[in-house]
């Protein structure tokens, strides 16, 4: 029998690591949507800095979890939840779920948060390009577009490889998570 007044604890720390971080990408995910872009659906990523550390730090799960929330709850205060926008945001975080997935299977040493990113930026412009025109957009003309977007994808992978790469190094001076490799 419970004392009055006290509450069992409802969340876990590990829940409280994934509710941060996901109010962290969501933040960024929301302040971004505002910024100008000189193509359609090329914008910086920022977000995607938060899913890679969150992912990195504390694995895989927690990665997706914060990824999924990011793309959710961001759609829902910005007004674009099962828009085309929504499904290609969707469409593209799957996508570089399921390359960060894979990548954080090789050693750190082989591949770090740079590589990462890029991978996960190029995985995220081509589904979304997939789906525009599949779905969208079915024209062969937007063809003529794919290889400026990919090279975005990967300079906008390069920036925000270049920032979790030290924002992880300096996350991990402060507070190590005691991983060799990339947390799984």
């Amino acid at each position: 029998m419970q004392e009055s007044g006290h509450q069992p604890e409802r969340f876990t720390a590990r829940d409280r690591v994934i509710a941060g971080y996901a109010a962290i990408a969501i933040a960024v995910h929301v302040l971004e949507a505002g910024i100008p872009s000189p193509l359609p659906g090329v914008k910086p990523g920022l977000a995607n800095i938060i899913v890679l550390l969150a992912l990195l730090r504390h694995g895989i799960s927690v990665g997706i979890q914060v990824s999924l929330l990011r793309v959710l709850v961001g759609s829902l205060v910005i007004g674009t939840f099962m828009t085309p926008t929504f499904m290609l945001s969707l469409a593209g975080a799957l996508a570089s779920l399921a390359v960060l997935v894979a990548g954080v299977q090789v050693p750190r040493r082989l591949l770090g948060p740079i590589g990462l990113a890029v991978l996960a930026a190029l995985a995220h412009m081509t589904a979304q390009f997939l789906l525009a025109w599949s779905v969208f957009i079915p024209h062969t003309a937007l063809l003529n577009l794919l290889p400026l977007l990919l090279l975005a994808a990967l300079l906008s992978g390069l920036a925000t490889g270049i920032l979790a790469a030290k924002l992880l190094d300096r996350m991990e001076r402060i507070a190590p998570t005691g991983a060799g490799g990339h947390a799984g």
